[in-house]
């Protein structure tokens, strides 16, 4: 009986392909997104043109879909670029979308260009995504009978509608987003520090991993704009680089199966809520005289002594713009991945654009659009984004449908737009099916029914999207070289070597300030990596495809090089509150052990055996390698995994 369920249990790849991703909703985010779409709409009703209306919602639409958490700073360059890039490529497309020899050739051109631009960073990546998408809407804009000049100032106006409510509280909540994320990491610790089990514990730990990035990544790219100069971001920066020690003793505590005393949670607690409403630290906490005498524990207090405490970083100088172009067209030479991603997003922009002039379909931009926003370089497995976006679409195609055959029109449609508005920006968080289902009946009412009110384009929709994941799934995923080759073996190794170097640092004694600097830079580098090769994990599982198998066979290794970055943790902390370093030969067999890991994954051979210091003070580092080691599935596809075998050595 019990096999017989095994048998009819969902497959991997589909559960994590359907599985939402758990983050808080973001209801800030849904209801600027709803003001920023539905006020067009409704102004447009009230004045009696409602097609002017959409026209200028589908100019905040870019605000809508490039959104993103941060720096208002940052969140500014990232949407004022999106906005730009959409507005460059909406008015290609409008002054190409009535010939269609101009139209296919400017599409697949921009797609080209797209490509490559998403290779100069992650908000390059998104301007390139939108200049693609609404090139292809702006082609699509000769159907519907308004005039160019008109459609494009209608779509500035709402660009600058969008910009105008993605950014309005930047005058009263300035530093709002980069205080939550410093008060989130200290959130984070307690809850690591007073999880109740261990499984409770690692999953808080990954958790405060997460929030000491998404911290640095604000912190340092609002700085990287200032440039040093203005004094609350530097006080918050630099009580986030004073929180090291404490973080790195919650980690050993953690790591050892321990909970912090309720004083302690209070504290941190009592600290995010300082940071929050910008106001004095609260005192740190002192062990009291009856508690043991415990280095990790101590070494927990001394850590929470420092908070706010800390040295001032030096100020990072900003970055030129030549130095990031410099930068970009490195990456365009280094290597043929770029060159290939863009070669793979011209063909199917190629033949979905060829498949809308042979094909009786009414508006064959929507098959482009799929193939664009599917093949999307950086977001991750095509393949699930194709089944997602099919999925949703499906379901979009249902409310669509639904509003039609109703005969929704006036208020009741704008209050749909809000719904649907709020859909698109909680399904950019949760999952992109969900995203698919609510921004397919946002566009078909903003390009599609203001216009002409018929239903049956909503089922063109259907088959518009259909046979754009066809395209897709055949040309640019089963039959595109590659594609399904495996590739989280590559960067499991690459992680092992930032582990190993983490090692070989941090159980060496740190006798100055710059060593004991580097060590904690090492440590970060480590647990960023772990932190990415999860995310590796995540789109690469999705795919049924061998890709998708070693995925899934390589995660035991993932957990067991996160838990020796733990057991290093816990071993740095007791050495800094004095206990001795373990001997430079001990430390040497584990960094010799990690790189045997990291090559025998990254040659897909059978590993050599390995030597693994027996000392009390590595005990438990040494067992933790052995795990790992235990735990590889590999890539060789005639056995579902090999063992990595451990001698012990004196």
């Amino acid at each position: 009986m019990r096999s017989n369920r095994a048998d009819l249990a969902a497959p991997i790849w589909l559960v994590q392909l359907l599985r939402s991703t758990p983050a808080p909703i973001p209801w800030t985010r849904a209801v600027r997104a709803a003001l920023a779409m539905a006020v067009p709409m409704a102004v447009g009703y009230a004045f009696g043109d409602i097609g002017a209306g959409a026209l200028v919602s589908t100019g905040a639409l870019p605000t809508v879909l490039a959104e993103s958490a941060g720096p208002y700073r940052y969140r500014a360059v990232r949407l004022g670029g999106a906005t730009a890039a959409a507005s460059a490529g909406f008015a290609a497309g409008l002054l190409s979308g009535a010939n269609t020899m101009a139209s296919f050739v400017t599409v697949v051109l921009i797609a080209a260009v797209s490509a490559l631009i998403s290779a100069a960073g992650s908000n390059a990546s998104v301007a390139a995504l939108q200049l693609f998408v609404f090139t292809v809407l702006g082609t699509g804009q000769h159907a519907m009978g308004v005039p160019a000049d008109l459609a494009m100032v209608c779509f500035i106006a709402g660009a600058g509608w969008g910009l105008l409510v993605a950014l309005a509280g930047w005058t009263v909540r300035a530093t709002s987003p980069e205080r939550t994320a410093v008060a989130h990491v200290f959130i984070e610790l307690a809850a690591m520090l007073s999880a109740q089990d261990e499984a409770t514990s690692r999953a808080a730990r990954h958790q405060l991993t997460t929030a000491l990035n998404t911290a640095y990544d604000r912190m340092l790219g609002a700085r990287s704009w200032l440039s040093g100069r203005d004094e609350t971001y530097r006080g918050l920066l630099n009580l986030l680089s004073a929180a090291t020690p404490a973080v790195e003793a919650g980690v050993a505590m953690a790591h050892a199966g321990r909970k912090a005393p309720p004083e302690v949670i209070g504290h941190l607690t009592a600290v995010a809520t300082s940071v929050l409403a910008a106001a004095p630290l609260p005192p740190a906490p002192t062990p009291s005289q009856e508690r043991p005498a415990d280095r990790v524990l101590a070494a927990l207090y001394s850590g929470l002594a420092t908070i706010g405490q800390g040295a001032e970083r030096k100020r990072r100088e900003r970055t030129s713009p030549w130095s990031l172009l410099r930068e970009w067209m490195a990456s365009l030479t280094a290597g043929p991945l770029t060159w290939l991603a863009a070669l793979r997003l011209v063909l199917c922009v190629a033949l979905a654009e060829g498949a809308g002039l042979v094909l009786p379909v009414d508006r064959s931009y929507w098959i482009t659009l799929t193939v664009g926003i599917v093949l999307k370089p950086d977001f991750g497995s095509v393949f699930g984004r194709a089944v997602l976006r099919g999925i949703g679409t499906v379901a979009g195609v249902g409310i669509g449908a639904l509003v039609l055959g109703s005969g929704v029109r006036g208020w009741v449609l704008v209050a749909l737009v809000v719904v649907f508005a709020a859909g698109v920006a909680i399904g950019k968080v949760r999952n992109y099916g969900i995203l698919s289902a609510f921004v397919t009946p946002l566009i078909i009412v903003q390009m599609d029914l203001a216009s002409r009110g018929d239903w049956a384009v909503v089922l063109a929709r259907l088959v518009d999207t259909v046979l754009g994941c066809a395209i897709v799934l055949v040309f640019g995923y089963l039959l595109w070289p590659g594609s399904m080759r495996p590739r989280v073996g590559g960067r499991l190794a690459e992680v092992a070597d930032t582990v190993a170097l983490y090692v070989d640092r941090g159980l060496r004694p740190a006798e100055s300030a710059e060593e004991r600097t580097d060590r904690s830079r090492r440590r970060r580098r480590a647990y960023r990596g772990l932190a990415d090769l999860r995310t590796a994990f995540q789109q690469a599982v999705v795919e049924p495809s061998a890709a998708g198998r070693q995925a899934a066979a390589w995660w035991p290794a993932i957990v067991g090089l996160e838990r020796v970055a733990d057991a290093v943790t816990e071993v740095v902390v007791a050495i800094e509150r004095g206990a001795d370093p373990p001997d430079p030969d001990d430390v040497r067999l584990l960094t010799d052990a990690l790189a045997e890991f990291a090559e025998a994954v990254r040659e897909q051979r059978e590993p050599v055996d390995v030597v693994l210091p027996d000392s009390a003070r590595l005990a438990d580092v040494a067992e933790q390698v052995d795990a790992a080691f235990q735990a590889v599935c590999g890539p060789d596809f005639t056995r579902s995994w090999f063992p990595f075998r451990r001698r012990q050595g004196g």
